[in-house]
């Protein structure tokens, strides 16, 4: 399987070659389905970055505009007041790596500017046509597949590895190797609950690609629909469950809102595939 690794500035290699990194989410937002509005104060969001890099996060992703279904559109200007002084605290306080979750180039940009290293573009960089050009600054970049409408009735294992070949090019097209390129088969994003569970089941086929894999589950409603909870904070266990297998497919990376409970999980999987 592709192995995710990345230098840091300061001298230290993060990777997944021993087990999968933890990215943990901070949004910035007053909307995002599960903790809209926990940390859209600044302070707050510092404080709770602060929090999942104690828990043991490799990587801080911040957001400041929901992807959620039925999400409001959030202009260039708020969305960057959002993010940009929590990006730039945390880049000097914490020594995790900071990932920008933005479809905007010039917001991606600005972040960049204040100290993060990552750009996590959920449409792969198709969405804003400068954002492979803004990609040439980042360290590494994640291209995640999306689509703007259900479709039962698509091949969406064939879809997603075509959609995220062509983000790879891109992606590499900007200087980026593909050692330092993830790809997320965007569980959630304009797919139905079998397409969503199919392609956890397939998600190793995706190595294929020649890229290491992220995945992003945490708490969305592919997990209540399985286990009936309507509340996205008690999807805790099912998340866990998802993200342990991922692991066992093949993920680099998992994308988290409850850090710690997956350190635990994650440290004792990784145990005890690796037991002789």
């Amino acid at each position: 399987m592709p192995v995710f690794q990345l230098s840091l500035p300061d001298g230290r290699v993060i990777s997944s070659q021993t087990r999968p990194l933890i990215m943990g989410i901070l949004n910035v937002t007053p909307d995002s389905f599960s903790d809209g509005g926990l940390f859209a104060a600044h302070e707050t969001a510092i404080a709770h970055g602060e929090r999942l890099a104690e828990e043991g996060a490799d990587i801080i992703d911040i957001g400041g505009e929901s992807t959620r279904p039925g999400h409001q559109p959030v202009g260039e200007g708020e969305e960057r007041r959002r993010v940009l002084p929590v990006v730039e605290v945390l880049a000097k306080r914490l020594k995790q790596p900071i990932s920008i979750d933005t479809m905007k180039a010039s917001v991606a940009r600005d972040a960049l500017d204040a100290g993060a290293v990552i750009l996590n573009d959920v449409w792969g960089l198709r969405h804003d046509p400068e954002m492979p050009e803004v990609a040439r600054r980042a360290a590494a970049l994640v291209v995640m597949h999306n689509r703007r409408e259900i479709d039962a009735g698509v091949d969406m294992m064939a879809e997603v590895a075509i959609s995220l070949a062509g983000s790879l090019a891109l992606g590499e097209a900007a200087g980026l190797p593909k050692e330092r390129i993830l790809v997320d088969p965007g569980i959630g994003f304009g797919k139905t609950r079998a397409q969503n569970l199919m392609l956890l089941r397939r998600l190793g086929e995706l190595s294929a690609l020649g890229a290491p894999i992220l995945v992003g589950l945490s708490r969305k409603s592919l997990i209540g629909h399985v286990s009936g909870e309507t509340s996205p904070r008690e999807r805790v266990y099912g998340t866990i469950a998802a993200n342990v297998l991922a692991a066992r497919a093949g993920a680099s990376v998992v994308r988290v809102h409850d850090v710690k409970a997956h350190v635990q999980a994650l440290a004792v999987a990784s145990a005890i595939a690796a037991a002789a």
